[in-house]
C-alpha cells in the first residue's frame, strides 16, 4: 500500500510540474511593479520622509550631542588616563563605561522607533498603494499584478502609472 502511495504522489508532482510550466491562457495580462520604486518616488513616501525627519529631529539632535559628549569624555580619559592614580582611573573609566551604555541603549531606542514609525508610513503607503493597483489591474484587464520578481521585461511595468495615480490621489 505504501509504495502505490508514493507512486500516486510521485505522479501527482510530475503533473503539477507540468501544469507549473504550461504558460498562461492566451489573453492573460500580467503586470509588474516595482514597491521600492513607490516607497521612495512617491509624493505620500516624500511626505512621510519629511514628517519622520521633523518627528525625530530632535532626538536625533540629542543623539548627537550625546556622541559628542562621550568621544570628549574618551578624549580626556586617553590623556589623563597615564596621570591618574589607580582608584581615579577605575572611577573614570567606569563613568565612560556607563556613558557609553547609556548612548548605545538611547541610540537603539532610536533607531527601534524610527523604523517602527518608517515601517508604519510604508504600511500606510502599501494600503493605498493597493487600491490603485487592484483599480488599475481591473480598468485594464491584468490577471495577475506580480512585485517580486528576478526580471521584468519594461513593456509589463506598471509602476509610473501607479506612480502618477498615487501622486493624483494625493
Amino acid at each position: 500500500m505504501s509504495k502505490y502511495v508514493a507512486v500516486l504522489a510521485l505522479g501527482w508532482c510530475s503533473i503539477a510540474t507540468v501544469q507549473a510550466q504550461t504558460p498562461p491562457p492566451p489573453g492573460s495580462r500580467i503586470a509588474w511593479l516595482s514597491p521600492e520604486r513607490i516607497y521612495n518616488e512617491s509624493k505620500l513616501a516624500k511626505l512621510a520622509g519629511e514628517k519622520l525627519a521633523e518627528q525625530f529631529k530632535g532626538r536625533e539632535k540629542a543623539m548627537q550631542e550625546m556622541a559628542g559628549r562621550l568621544k570628549e569624555a574618551s578624549e580626556k580619559l586617553d590623556k589623563d588616563l597615564p596621570a591618574l592614580s589607580e582608584s581615579e582611573r577605575a572611577r573614570r573609566q567606569h563613568e565612560y563605561l556607563e556613558l557609553d551604555k547609556e548612548f548605545q541603549r538611547r541610540q537603539r531606542e532610536f533607531h527601534e522607533d524610527l523604523n517602527q514609525a518608517t515601517n508604519e508610513e510604508r504600511a500606510a503607503i502599501s494600503d493605498k498603494a493597493t487600491k490603485v493597483i487592484k483599480q488599475l489591474a481591473a480598468v485594464e484587464g491584468f490577471d495577475i499584478v506580480l512585485q517580486d520578481a528576478v526580471w521584468a521585461s519594461p513593456r509589463i511595468d506598471i509602476t509610473d502609472k501607479v506612480l502618477a495615480a498615487l501622486d493624483k490621489d494625493k
